[in-house]
């Protein structure tokens, strides 16, 4: 994996996100985490374990930040890794077929990868139409 990938969700849906793309992979993907958030914790406490992710994750090609809602403390975590760390782009919003395209192409750099999960996220979300009985 040339980029890092990391999940900054409420708890559970990092962990249980990660878990569930594993099993239709059939592996475990490298260079990735899930940092799931209690709100009841200082954001400072928070903010400096998502930087410890970050420096672990980051291989040289950055690091792809996805979050679960816009506005939440997940996310302004997230915003805030990008105001201290260049190499982080964040997308919010997230949903498995947003982690599986960007697992699946997580050998490109990392405006590519950010690029495509966000097609895989639009792409993901489908009305499903009832049939005429």
């Amino acid at each position: 994996m040339s980029i890092g990938l990391l999940l900054i969700t409420h708890q559970p849906l990092g962990g249980d996100l990660l878990r569930i793309a594993s099993a239709i992979l059939g592996t475990e993907p490298a260079a990735t985490e899930a940092l799931e958030l209690v709100n009841d914790r200082p954001c400072e406490c928070m903010l400096r374990e998502a930087l410890d992710c970050v420096d672990r994750l980051d291989q040289g090609g950055g690091v792809l930040v996805l979050t679960d809602l816009y506005g939440a403390t997940p996310a302004n975590i997230a915003l805030a890794l990008h105001e201290q760390r260049r190499q982080v782009r964040v997308i919010s919003g997230v949903n498995l077929p947003m982690l599986l395209r960007a697992l699946n192409y997580a050998e490109l750099d990392l405006d590519s990868v950010a690029e495509k999960a966000l097609e895989g996220g639009r792409e993901g979300v489908i009305r499903c139409q009832e049939q005429d009985a």
